[in-house]
């Protein structure tokens, strides 16, 4: 297994409605952990296996359990 951490952009602020989003993203096979970027809470950082999943596999998970995601930001 093959640990990557990924950072995305927020759209919007995330609210009590979006931790069902954060919940099905967790169910993704391959995802491992999914955390709010601190103080600021404007973005996120994801921990996946990429010996499973792509950048472009992770990006559109999060997009199909509706976390309101901009776009993937290299760091």
């Amino acid at each position: 297994m093959t640990k990557v951490d990924l950072n995305f952009d927020l759209a919007r602020p995330m609210g009590d409605a979006d931790l069902d989003a954060i919940a099905r993203v967790h169910g993704v096979y391959g995802i491992q952990k999914v955390a709010l970027k601190q103080p600021g809470l404007d973005g996120i950082t994801v921990e996946y296996d990429a010996s499973r999943l792509s950048p472009r596999d992770v990006e559109a998970a999060l997009v199909r359990t509706g976390i309101p995601i901009l776009r993937r930001v290299t760091v």
